[in-house]
């Protein structure tokens, strides 16, 4: 029998290819799980899995635009087909664009709602039968889904209107997601990093980018291995203890 928590667990990681993706499935391939990795191109997806079976792990590619509620549920129904359960829902995929109500083409609201609320949507409610056996047949006795903010999310500011309204529902979907499944052992926890580097915001729009990389107040910016290591901690917990929020602050710099 394997000592790695996650053995003869499976996750679905959504945006893998991105770099807290890659990270998370990673953290999670080493804690024994086999990890689906979900993203609506496959440019980096097969890099991902190559690195995690070439360290031991197993890991398959999906790719699907999870906007689209068929292919969402295809996503979820391919991924319990070919590894024979679903453990773990991390829910990755967001993207920020900020501009002003004047400004801001209405097509950028419609990709904000698409990406960061519909295509959640269309996997959670996928997932959360298969959440619900998996908690019931599992050694574990748990089953996880974790969604991925930012703290941003919490501040209102000129040109972050509609973003804030992705982000402040995501919240409150969360904290209802989590006392509806709370009887059927599936734990539903958010995580919200703060300051990032560059790399961790490539979905960002270009400003965006440009200031969320920026150090602030002195801090060191995260890196995409410190919200995985915020998720794996999260999802390892003993069945007893469910981690329904964690905010992941950059320290001050010495």
């Amino acid at each position: 029998m394997s000592d790695k928590t996650l053995a003869g667990a499976v996750a679905l990681v959504t945006d893998a290819g991105s770099d807290i993706g890659a990270a998370t499935a990673h953290r999670l391939a080493r804690e024994g799980a086999a990890v689906a990795l979900v993203a609506r191109s496959g440019d980096r997806l097969d890099q991902v899995a190559d690195d995690i079976r070439n360290l031991g792990g197993q890991a398959i590619e999906v790719t699907a635009d999870i906007t689209d509620p068929e292919r969402a549920c295809q996503a979820v129904q391919d991924t319990h087909d070919r590894l024979g359960r679903l453990d773990i829902l991390v829910n990755n995929a967001g993207i920020v664009l900020l501009d002003t109500a004047l400004h801001a083409p209405l097509a950028e609201w419609d990709r904000l709602i698409a990406l960061n609320v519909t295509a959640l949507l269309h996997l959670t409610h996928a997932a959360v039968p298969y959440l619900i056996d998996a908690a019931a047949t599992s050694p574990r006795q748990v089953a996880d889904l974790v969604n991925v903010s930012l703290t941003a999310g919490q501040l209102t500011g000129q040109g972050s209107s509609v973003y804030n309204l992705t982000r402040s529902g995501l919240e409150g979907f969360t904290e209802s997601l989590r006392r509806e499944l709370l009887v059927e052992r599936v734990r539903v926890g958010l995580v919200e990093p703060a300051v990032v580097e560059p790399g961790l915001v490539n979905h960002f729009g270009t400003a965006t980018r440009t200031a969320a990389g920026r150090p602030v107040g002195g801090r060191e910016a995260l890196r995409p291995e410190d919200v995985a290591d915020a998720i794996g901690y999260i999802v390892t917990r003993d069945r007893r203890v469910a981690v329904s929020e964690m905010r992941v602050r950059a320290a001050e710099r010495r």
